[in-house]
């Protein structure tokens, strides 16, 4: 909220743990996690939320297309139940470890606004996959 009101543009992270997902906790996790993140938050603004898997950040691992698509889903609805008419204008990433190869499928999923690349932009010839990938997703 504070960052909205200083006219920031927040990331608000959400991500379930390997055990949660496997617990099947993942959508209790998340609506946990948006909740808590919003908390207090009246507008949306430039305020953005990734779903970042933990299990997924930096080992290499990432969600299916579908897996991301659903969480993302999940968040969507629970953004739309704390922000009233604010959810479609949220940009909602994909960042549990982006890579060339995967960026087209997750970002052509419907819910997946696009990605929040981490260690694959260090390498200049990796990230400008990625980005025309985001092109014809």
């Amino acid at each position: 909220k504070s960052a909205i009101e200083h006219g920031l543009k927040p990331i608000v992270c959400v991500g379930e743990t390997l055990e949660e997902r496997e617990s099947d906790r993942t959508v209790a996790v998340l609506t946990r996690q948006v909740q808590a993140g919003l908390k207090d938050v009246t507008e949306g603004g430039d305020l953005v939320v990734a779903y970042e898997p933990v299990w997924a950040i930096g080992t290499g691992r990432t969600a299916t297309p579908a897996q991301a698509n659903e969480a993302h889903a999940v968040i969507r609805r629970e953004i739309e139940k704390s922000l009233a008419g604010a959810a479609d204008a949220i940009r909602i990433l994909y960042g549990g470890s982006v890579k060339p190869d995967n960026a087209q499928g997750l970002l052509a999923e419907p819910e997946i606004d696009g990605a929040l690349v981490g260690g694959a932009c260090l390498n200049p010839d990796s990230f400008l996959r990625i980005i025309r990938a985001a092109g014809t997703a």
